[in-house]
């Protein structure tokens, strides 16, 4: 789960675990076509290559500055799992991406106001082994992680690639392991938690 400790001052060259959810735990997803739209302008910002508006202005790049190892959006939140290389690069790119998003869906929905809940959180992680435990409860978010479209899993098993996802620094740490099989290991362990906490409640 996110860490209780939660930076305010963020460092260069160092990863972090970014959370955020909409005000008072909305739905910030509808549907596919919102999801793709927050996708989309991760890849807008993190573009190796200039991306233009309709006025053929370039939008901010960060690429270089911030690194997304893994992601994942779900109906009321995202998880994402980033290294940056300047010190206000994560600031920047969820700004970007936050109000872009914003905009966007307050116009298909007809809404006004904040869609996120105040600014997001961010927890430094210090050592390997919280950097796999991360990645992991980012990927096993959904109950059907296997089948969820709307993570970085496919690119960590190797269905899917883009010069904006860059899963490689997590699956270096497995030196030849199976990255799969440590996700189904603890979500079996997962669900035998889940079925003996509901046999104690019907005791």
């Amino acid at each position: 789960m996110p860490s209780k400790h939660i930076e305010k001052i963020y460092l260069e060259d160092s990863y972090y675990h970014v959370f955020n959810r909409g005000v008072n735990k909305r739905t910030i997803f509808k549907d596919e076509t919102d999801y793709a739209v927050f996708l989309s302008l991760l890849k807008r910002y993190l573009s190796p290559e200039p991306v233009k508006d309709r006025q053929g202005r370039e939008y901010p790049s960060y690429f270089g500055k911030i690194k997304i190892l893994a992601f994942c959006l779900m109906p009321n939140h995202f998880h994402l799992l980033v290294f940056q290389t300047e010190r206000d690069a994560m600031t920047k790119l969820l700004k970007s991406v936050c109000v872009a998003y914003t905009m966007y869906f307050n116009k298909r929905y007809k809404r006004v106001g904040h869609l996120f809940q105040d600014r997001f959180k961010a927890s430094r992680i210090y050592q390997d082994a919280y950097l796999e435990h991360i990645s992991r409860y980012i990927h096993l978010n959904p109950d059907n992680y296997k089948e969820w479209e709307f993570s970085s899993l496919p690119y960590y098993l190797g269905s899917k690639e883009a010069a904006w996802v860059e899963p490689q620094p997590i699956l270096d740490l497995f030196q030849g392991s199976s990255y799969e099989k440590f996700l189904s290991d603890y979500s079996e362990h997962r669900n035998m938690l889940r079925e003996l906490k509901h046999e104690l409640a019907d005791m």
